[in-house]
């Protein structure tokens, strides 16, 4: 009988882990349906094109590693990388982009430090980080809402503007970012990120059309979904509560200390809460038990952390969404806060100088 000793996740039954792995991409439907309802086809196409792509290439790694094909294959984990992948995607970015990041997340993140509870990074997040820096034009383009676009985007149009660059009446992608008043649109996060540094107060850059009557036209919506996917997977004990909501408080503080010191030139709690990646980072991301910490005192320090770095980055930062980049700095500084909160063995006495 051996005694295997392995890094997390812990659960080694294949029928268990692929039973979680399921789970957890079932809750993230009501946010993709959100993506799908407010902002079209584009999100779930990248997530198909993803998902064809990490199946390809799990498999050509494990048969070159001579690994039990089957078993490992459909373990769940290399789809929900695909769709955690895809819905980071901008919808109309081109197709290789998500080929591409795909096959970054799975042969380079993720089997090329041993596969499965093995890697020290979230691969979906390492592959959106890297396609960030290497592709930024790409990686930026952001489509409104299509109740704000000028020309109609439906599947056929979206499926040829991915693959093309064009739409079938060939119409470019940055034609269909106008809105319909003739200017360029951008998120939420990055027009508040650009209009306070032309000089422009929070309150004058939330006239935006892009913002609604909330926090953003769709993006509330795609983080309330999120939420929802969240809260299953606690009731489900999917996912220990203690990292999205230690996440969302530090956040939270962070937020209402700068609008209390600078109203004019901080959003609101709730704005950093319900716009950009915030809800799929604190319930699907954050929550990897693989690039994560162990322990309940550090899952609970890890996404402080990352709640005081996603601010950081939000507000000092150059890219105006911060998830990503969060979680990588996070990823890295795990074993140190798992070493400092690793729990002391039962009968364990410190040593008397």
């Amino acid at each position: 009988m051996a005694f295997w000793i392995a890094s997390s996740p812990h659960n080694h039954i294949q029928s268990e882990t692929s039973a979680l792995m399921r789970l957890v991409i079932y809750a993230t439907l009501p946010g993709i349906f959100a993506q799908w309802y407010f902002f079209g086809w584009g999100n779930i196409i990248h997530i198909a094109l993803a998902s064809c792509t990490v199946l390809f290439a799990e498999f050509s790694v494990l048969s070159l590693r001579h690994k039990k094909i089957s078993s490992e294959l459909f373990d769940g984990s290399a789809i929900l990388t695909a769709v955690l992948l895809g819905i980071s995607i901008p919808a109309l970015a081109p197709w290789w982009i998500s080929v591409f990041g795909a096959l970054f997340a799975i042969v380079i993140v993720k089997q090329l430090y041993g596969g499965l509870g093995h890697n020290p990074f979230n691969p979906a997040m390492a592959a959106y980080v890297m396609l960030l820096i290497s592709f930024p034009v790409q990686m930026t383009l952001w489509q409104p809402p299509l109740n704000l676009m000028s020309f109609d985007l439906n599947f056929q149009n979206t499926l040829s503007t991915i693959f093309t660059g064009y739409t079938i009446d060939g119409f470019s992608t940055e034609q269909l970012r106008v809105h319909v008043d003739g200017f360029t649109m951008a998120t939420p996060l990055d027009t508040l990120k650009t209009d306070l540094t032309l000089g422009l107060t929070t309150s004058e850059s939330f006239k935006s059309p892009i913002f609604g009557q909330h926090f953003g036209i769709g993006w509330e919506w795609v983080n309330i979904g999120f939420l929802l996917g969240g809260i299953f997977l606690i009731i489900k004990k999917a996912i220990d509560w203690v990292t999205p909501v230690s996440f969302l408080i530090s956040l939270f503080f962070c937020s209402l200390l700068a609008f209390f010191i600078s109203p004019d030139s901080s959003a609101s709690t709730m704005f950093h809460w319900f716009s950009g990646a915030t809800m799929l980072g604190a319930f699907f991301i954050l929550t990897d038990p693989v690039s994560g910490a162990t322990s309940t005192k550090g899952r609970i320090i890890f996404a402080a952390l990352a709640g005081l770095l996603v601010y950081l980055i939000r507000k000092f930062g150059g890219y105006p969404d911060a998830i990503a980049f969060a979680v990588l700095l996070c990823n890295m500084s795990a074993p140190l806060i798992d070493q400092y909160t690793r729990p002391r063995a039962y009968g364990h006495q410190s040593e008397k100088k």
